[in-house]
């Protein structure tokens, strides 16, 4: 079954937001565009307390894209984002949630981030996702939403690593970084994941 899973289409990530992606808000007409063509589509939404780790608020003399160590990983210091409750964790307005059956939740833990919607970045504790697609008899993932070097990328990886087929809707997603971007693009297709375009649906 193909199933369309939207990642973190969130008012913090968009042109204005706290953390915002260059043009993030031109993949939301694309995706309502789309949704009506996939048996099942899923949504992950960072979530995070507001003292989550990962905020550079919350460690003295350090500022948002500093790398520390984080309980032994290694973490990317950004500024205060998706915090529960506020407008900026809320899915962007234009974004047509009818479709959408299920929500996951990610990077509730403060003492670590979660980049992909599947793990935490330690893949210590799952969201469930995984469990979810199979009990709904998913086969093929189609990835979009923000950022695509970050979010994006790790829960296609993961998607992959889970046994799914998966593809990555590129007109559907923006990235934080244009190079990382680039690199991430070819760790997916070496991975055995496909790149589309939406008008391929």
């Amino acid at each position: 079954m193909k199933t369309l899973v939207l990642v973190d289409v969130q008012n913090d990530f968009m042109p204005g937001g706290a953390l915002p992606i260059a043009r993030g808000g031109e993949i939301v007409p694309v995706i309502n565009k789309i949704q009506g063509k996939f048996a099942l589509v899923v949504s992950t939404q960072d979530w995070h307390p507001a003292n989550h780790k990962s905020f550079a608020s919350q460690h003295k003399s350090r500022k948002p894209f500093e790398t520390i160590d984080l309980n032994g990983l290694e973490q990317t210091l950004w500024p205060d984002h998706c915090v529960q409750g506020s407008r900026g964790a809320e899915f962007h307005k234009g974004l047509d949630m009818r479709p959408t059956e299920a929500v996951f939740r990610k990077g509730t833990d403060p003492e670590i981030d979660s980049y992909s919607g599947f793990y935490d970045n330690g893949h210590r504790r799952k969201t469930g996702m995984a469990g979810y697609l199979r009990e709904r008899g998913a086969t093929e993932l189609y990835f979009c939403g923000l950022a695509a070097d970050i979010c994006v990328f790790y829960t296609l990886m993961d998607g992959l690593k889970e046994g799914f087929q998966c593809a990555f809707v590129e007109d559907a997603a923006r990235a934080l970084d244009a190079k990382v971007f680039e690199e991430a693009k070819k760790k997916m297709t070496a991975k055995g994941a496909r790149i589309v375009a939406s008008n391929a649906f």
